[in-house]
């Protein structure tokens, strides 16, 4: 679900404002969009409670990350205000894919060996800053 949405709490505003940040520290020109789906009937259908996603849109194609848009998934322990839970959000995984007009060119998940995989990868670099973004998130968003 868009960030903006599940933003309903102090709780979950506040570890949606932590994850744009952690994510402006190490791309300062990218461009938050915390509503990066369309909000129309077949989107709603494929809603998933337990995800945040958000966007970071760069002023240009970026031949370092071999893309110019990132989407952030954050994949949560329950649904935002669901089974009477009263503190931050619970992280337990990431997703991040890298997109240009011509779809994804690649993905990081946190499972298995967290590297990128997809036809156009990020530079070595870039992508150990993504995997300690990651690692960052897990450390604020950890129950």
């Amino acid at each position: 679900m868009n960030a903006a949405d599940l933003a309903r709490s102090p709780e979950m505003a506040g570890a949606i404002a932590s994850a744009a940040a952690l994510f402006r520290r190490q791309f300062p020109d990218a461009r938050a969009n915390l509503t990066p789906w369309r909000d129309d009937p077949d989107t709603r259908r494929f809603a998933e409670e337990e995800s945040v996603d958000l966007a970071f849109h760069f002023p240009g194609w970026s031949p370092r990350l071999q893309c110019r848009s990132l989407l952030i998934q954050l994949r949560l322990a329950e649904a935002p205000g669901q089974g009477g839970s009263q503190g931050p959000p619970r992280l337990l995984g990431v997703l991040i894919s890298g997109m240009t007009f011509q779809g994804e060119q690649w993905r990081l998940a946190t499972v298995g060996d967290w590297q990128a995989s997809g036809p156009n990868l990020p530079q070595p670099e870039v992508v150990a800053l993504l995997q300690q973004v990651c690692r960052d998130l897990f450390a604020l968003l950890a129950a």
